[in-house]
């Protein structure tokens, strides 16, 4: 019974942080989640469950009384998020492709040849696989915390790529940043890798800041 459980929780997870992410759940609202429940077919413990890991990953906050809300954007939180990301992420890039065996590098191609297939599709999608890319960039340094940092960065970061992402032509210079990104790494030239993946950190915090002082 924990088996089906476990499955059932991580299902609803991925269908709720999808919707999130997304923007397809209000923010700062109060989820129903009898109506939810309902809706996906489930019992409150899967739910619960998949609720509490998404408050975990910063996507939720509860209260007492009124339960779980979605996290709305705030230009404070973006400007912490890459921020942080400036400081950790670049360093430890060029490290990697400095150090990294061939199933890292390996890894690296894969990652991006799957951020580069889910262009198009659903721009939950592609932040799932763009952090997965900025994070194969990092991982064969084998530094296991820089590594935690930086997945965990890239999480809180994935509402901020949607919303980066949905003006037109950001998609097309994403990409073009990313193969620039890729091509570094495989050259092992930690120097160029760690200016392009600042300039494109930064690039996109810029944008951000503009969406945000014209919202």
């Amino acid at each position: 019974m924990s088996i089906v459980i476990r499955t059932l929780s991580e299902r609803v997870f991925e269908i709720i942080r999808e919707r999130i992410i997304t923007g397809e759940l209000p923010t700062e609202t109060p989820l129903r989640q009898d109506a939810l429940a309902a809706e996906l077919g489930v019992s409150k413990i899967p739910l619960r469950e998949a609720l509490g890991r998404l408050q975990q990953e910063g996507l939720l906050t509860s209260q007492a009384n009124r339960g779980y809300m979605v996290r709305a954007l705030c230009a404070g939180q973006a400007e912490e998020i890459y921020a942080l990301r400036l400081a950790i992420e670049p360093a430890a890039a060029a490290y990697a492709a400095q150090v990294a065996g061939p199933p890292g590098r390996d890894a690296a191609v894969q990652a991006f040849e799957r951020l580069d297939c889910a262009a198009g599709s659903n721009l939950a999608a592609v932040a799932i696989r763009n952090r997965e890319f900025h994070v194969a960039l990092v991982r064969p340094g084998d530094r296991l915390l820089t590594t935690q940092l930086v997945e965990r960065l890239s999480i809180l970061a994935e509402r901020y790529v949607v919303a980066h992402l949905a003006p037109a032509g950001r998609d097309a210079r994403a990409h073009q940043e990313h193969r620039a990104l890729l091509d570094a790494f495989l050259a092992r030239d930690g120097a160029r890798l760690e200016a392009l993946l600042a300039a494109h950190i930064g690039a996109t915090l810029a944008d951000l800041r503009e969406q945000f002082g014209a919202s």
